[in-house]
């Protein structure tokens, strides 16, 4: 039975949404997205968690959508965030991404309203009759409020257009049950578990840290795949304290733009309800960026 969605396999970045005096910056968004292909990454993943999607007008994510499709011009993958807690609302923009020209949606569980395994199911059957792009289920329970339970992954793998899942469950239960059921490529939602997940058969990462040194991400998803362990466990090594402290200081994106700012690449302000990080929680970052070798280490 041949893998759905292996040529999303490798490195996908959630990049972020950079905002100046309350609009989108798209000329930084440009620039985010020459990064990215400079880089070799894989796919843009836009419009997502780390691109501060809950806080967006339905104009500004279609237009984000529509931009990065445009700017990246082939160049490489667009798989946007268009998922929603209705149903209806999240047919209406993975149809606008897929006119827009992406090669994915990706789709985060229903939050908040807490659907049944079989809501579930019918939310993801109606994406994936009414779109003709790959659906990648996003399922990230700590922000959803409820899983999407393996069984119910292994049924919606057999519909035409479920292709892949990006798994941020943080449980590696969950990801060897789906692995082991499914035909679907799996790719990792945690930074910190890229390794670990691969190592049981994921094919990349939907990453954060990406943002920020790509080629390293790129560097450790070759290795494996190469069959060097000992050089991805390395990299796992070296890349885990940055992984820990993108989405450990405080919630994403607020820590990865402030690194950004840092490395001189200011994606702007965040837009309520996150705020910035606080005076200590920065100084760790900047000590973290330093230890990295991204940052000279401050003085005393």
């Amino acid at each position: 039975m041949a893998t759905k969605g292996e040529q999303f396999a490798g490195l996908s970045v959630a990049i972020v949404t950079p905002f100046q005096d309350g609009e989108v910056d798209y000329a930084v968004l440009g620039e985010q997205i020459e990064f990215q292909v400079a880089a070799g990454t894989n796919c843009l993943c836009p419009v997502g968690t780390t691109g501060e999607s809950p806080t967006l007008s339905h104009d500004e994510h279609e237009r984000v959508i529509a931009f990065v499709c445009e700017t990246a011009a082939g160049r490489i993958k667009v798989m946007p965030g268009t998922g929603s807690n209705s149903t209806a609302e999240a047919i209406s923009l993975t149809k606008f991404a897929e006119q827009a020209g992406a090669d994915a949606a990706l789709q985060v569980a229903p939050y908040y309203n807490k659907p049944t395994q079989q809501g579930f199911y019918e939310h993801y059957k109606a994406l994936a009759e009414e779109s003709g792009i790959p659906q990648c289920i996003y399922n990230i329970p700590g922000r959803t409020g409820k899983n999407i339970e393996p069984e119910t992954i292994a049924r919606l793998a057999e519909l035409e257009n479920i292709d892949l899942v990006k798994e941020a469950t943080g449980s590696m239960d969950q990801a060897s049950a789906i692995i082991s059921s499914t035909n679907l490529t799996v790719l990792s939602g945690d930074d910190s578990l890229t390794l670990p997940l691969m190592s049981i058969g994921a094919r990349g990462i939907i990453s954060v840290v990406g943002n920020i040194v790509p080629q390293d991400m790129i560097a450790l998803l070759t290795a494996f795949e190469a069959g060097d362990l000992k050089k991805a466990q390395r990299l796992h090594q070296q890349l885990f304290p940055l992984c820990r402290n993108m989405l450990g200081l405080s919630t994403n994106p607020i820590p990865v733009k402030a690194a950004m700012k840092m490395l001189g690449r200011d994606p702007g302000e965040l837009r309520l309800p996150m705020t910035a990080l606080t005076e200590s929680d920065e100084a760790l970052l900047r000590d973290t960026l330093a230890e990295y070798g991204l940052l000279e280490p401050a003085t005393a």
